[in-house]
């Protein structure tokens, strides 16, 4: 059989025994999931792609310590994702914040037409430009459980902070994203 009709536990056991046919169709299968995780977090196409880079190459040396090959994907995300937590606070100090120009937005919204999967488009838009302008660990946190999946508990190891903490993050989160769009559909 080819790399390509295995399934993935299949894979990574040849993973582990070195075979790097195997090693591409497992990247291939996972680079684009890998890289939009670590996009949300970064922020910077070409930051997301070096630390995915740099995840698959841990993961891959480290795949003796993986004991299920069934929950290989969840495990390479986790890696992901402590990756980029792990620079975006390391180069947090250096970031740039980008301006937020109503006239672009509104721009923006006049060359939308009325239907209604741009419009739909156009909300995801929104709720993503809010959400960039929430405090990083509110962004963060937000990011990991809406768009990632992660549950309270997850989150509270990933972030390294109590689940209290946690609760109370995710719901200021919320609410400041809440009165960020109200401001925007308000204007």
């Amino acid at each position: 059989m080819t790399p390509t009709q295995l399934n993935t536990e299949q894979l990574i056991e040849l993973c582990k025994s070195g075979n790097q046919g195997a090693q591409m169709e497992v990247y291939n299968r996972y680079y684009k999931a890998m890289y939009n995780a670590s996009f949300r977090i970064v922020k910077n196409s070409f930051e997301a792609e070096d630390i995915m880079q740099d995840s698959f190459l841990m993961a891959f040396t480290k795949l003796e310590t993986l004991k299920d090959a069934k929950i290989f994907g969840s495990w390479l995300k986790r890696i992901v994702i402590n990756n980029s937590i792990y620079h975006y606070k390391k180069n947090k100090k250096n970031a740039l914040v980008p301006l937020d120009d109503k006239l672009y937005k509104m721009k923006d919204k006049a060359d939308e037409s009325e239907n209604g999967h741009e419009i739909a488009n156009l909300k995801v838009k929104q709720v993503l430009n809010s959400m960039q302008s929430l405090k990083a660990n509110y962004r963060i946190a937000l990011t990991l459980n809406l768009i990632e999946g992660y549950d309270y508990e997850e989150i509270s190891e990933i972030m390294n902070i109590s689940y209290a903490n946690c609760r109370t993050i995710i719901s200021r989160a919320k609410e400041s994203l809440r009165q960020n769009l109200k401001a925007t559909v308000e204007y």
